[in-house]
């Protein structure tokens, strides 16, 4: 019989299970602050895993390019990682990152349009704002649904003749879901602004989609003053 004898524990393994359980279950800030204090790899790996996607489709909407979005993507985290002493954990960890990409994109675009400006062939849909019509005041926007069965070209193309600012809204709210105080606090402008860009860039793309023969709009109006749930639901659904 061995009763006097120490029998193999479980402790570590058991320990060890309960620290990929709790890294699982843990928060986007309290990740952040594992990396920021800790250096933690298992931590920040854990942040890749959840915001890398929805990153990736940020900037492949906001450059036209999936290279390039990807890119980008890389890009972002490692400027999280790069400047984790810089995060504050009062605020949300998805705030700071999406500011962090959406920096990082205008960066590129700016930096594509400063070529095609000295290229006789520059991509002239990188150009935002240059060269076309903005709407008047009075004008009725489209406030629509774009058709879904209709090819998304046009509403690709559309979107990147938006400016940076109306394109980060729409991108922001129709493809990450997120809500306008929520991209209100990414941008650091009030709701209003949100609301009011949001509105002039569904009023662009209907006029680059009616000029280019593109998606047809049909005419669904937004509340003057939306909610976040009832605005969303009268939103047009844009196909990309």
């Amino acid at each position: 019989m061995e009763s006097g004898r120490l029998r193999p524990s479980k402790t570590h393994a058991n320990m060890a299970e309960h620290f990929i359980a709790s890294l699982l279950g843990i928060t986007d800030e309290q990740a952040m602050w594992r990396v920021q204090r800790q250096d933690d790899a298992e931590a920040f790996a854990r942040l890749m895993t959840r915001w890398e996607a929805p990153i990736r489709e940020l900037c492949r909407r906001m450059t036209g390019d999936v290279h390039r979005g990807e890119d980008l993507t890389q890009e972002a985290f490692a400027r999280v990682y790069a400047r984790r002493k810089d995060y504050q954990p009062t605020g949300k960890f998805s705030t700071w990152l999406w500011r962090i990409a959406l920096n990082l994109c205008y960066d590129e675009l700016r930096r594509l349009k400063r070529r095609s400006e000295t290229s006789l062939d520059g991509a002239a849909e990188l150009d935002g704002d240059a060269g076309m019509d903005l709407p008047d005041a009075e004008a009725v926007g489209p406030d629509g649904a774009l058709v879904a069965q209709e090819t998304g070209d046009e509403v690709r193309r559309a979107l990147q003749r938006l400016s940076e600012a109306h394109r980060a809204v729409l991108v922001l709210r129709h493809y990450e879901d997120l809500k306008f105080r929520e991209i209100a606090e990414v941008l650091g402008v009030p709701e209003g602004t949100v609301k009011s860009r949001m509105s002039e860039a569904l009023t662009q793309m209907g006029r680059h989609l009616a000029r280019s023969g593109g998606p047809v709009i049909t005419g669904l109006p937004l509340p003057k003053k939306p909610t976040d749930s009832s605005a969303k639901r009268n939103e047009p659904s844009l196909v990309l």
